[in-house]
């Protein structure tokens, strides 16, 4: 088969004729019919993920029919129509045993760990774990963009985040995973206040359904943010999310809480942002909760695609 691979960081991709995959024991190859990309692809490309070796083949956001089938999988036939995590599980260890697969040790990830869907035909490890059926009315291309973006926000709002009706959750970047956030919550029935730096991204939050927008490019300081959030909602949120990744909207996130509220780190920082300073002071004093968002597991995108069915998720 063909596929796009990089050779060094950073550098132009190649278009090589590559050895077509086989499936472990355990698992299946996929024809890929349809493949997103996205800022984690952008981080692997740059050099950021030790997991990655080169050569590489990239693409962890994809959708296809299983074309190969390994002798140990129980639940999946050649012909069935699929996509999965980024993160796939290995369904054995007493962390997959209480269902937050996501979190898996052992955990393989098609783009990353291993080669991705930057070609026709990838394999997947542990089919049975991580495959997810499409229901018949989803296209390929729809199930593509919920692998990596939706699923990850939809996780961070619902299950993390723990939001409920009425509650004002702040949004800090509104790219791929922010605005997925924005309508996750506002389909919760949560007041949303999404911030960013481009008036063009807080136009596409309110389509999603956000109640305030911060234009965070029109002010003086950066952490002018939090208090304009506060005072917009009343004493703070009650959930935020930092979408984007960075020590500014990391610290917004934490500083612009209510008391007892919940922060959840979906963006991912850097490697010399790993240590980025937080308000620790209002942490304590206001009991506020600091939380990490990584992916969703398979088990739980049926509640995903059923909002998406319905048409309070689109």
């Amino acid at each position: 088969m063909k596929a796009a691979f990089y050779t060094a960081f950073g550098e132009p991709f190649g278009l090589e004729t590559v050895p077509d995959p086989t499936p472990e024991p355990h698992g299946v190859v996929i024809e890929v019919q349809a493949t997103g990309l996205c800022r984690s692809d952008w981080h692997g490309w740059m050099g950021h993920d030790p997991d990655i070796q080169l050569p590489h083949v990239p693409g962890h956001e994809f959708a296809g029919v299983v074309v190969a089938v390994g002798h140990e999988v129980r639940n999946w036939r050649g012909g069935e129509r699929v996509t999965l995590p980024f993160v796939c599980a290995c369904g054995r260890c007493p962390v997959c045993g209480s269902g937050n697969h996501q979190v898996c040790p052992n955990q393989t990830q098609p783009g990353f760990s291993n080669w991705g869907s930057f070609a026709p035909l990838v394999a997947v490890d542990h089919a049975d774990v991580n495959l997810v059926a499409l229901p018949d009315e989803m296209s390929f291309t729809t199930a593509a963009s919920l692998g990596c973006r939706f699923a990850t926000a939809f996780r961070a709002v619902i299950d993390q985040g723990r939001v409920r009706a009425g509650e004002w959750v702040a949004v800090h970047g509104c790219g791929g995973v922010g605005l997925s956030a924005v309508m996750v919550a506002a389909a919760a029935g949560a007041r949303v206040v999404a911030v960013d730096i481009s008036p063009g991204a807080l136009a596409l939050a309110r389509e999603a359904g956000a109640e305030e927008v911060v234009d965070a490019g029109s002010r003086e300081g950066s952490r002018d943010v939090a208090p304009d959030i506060i005072e917009r909602t009343g004493g703070g949120a009650h959930l935020s999310l930092d979408a984007l990744g960075s020590p500014t909207t990391a610290w917004n996130s934490v500083a612009c809480l209510g008391t007892r509220g919940r922060h959840v780190q979906v963006g991912l920082l850097p490697a010399g942002a790993a240590g980025t300073p937080l308000p620790m002071d209002r942490v304590v004093a206001r009991e506020l909760e600091l939380l990490g968002s990584h992916g969703m597991q398979a088990h739980r995108y049926p509640e995903m695609m059923a909002l998406i069915g319905e048409g309070r998720l689109r």
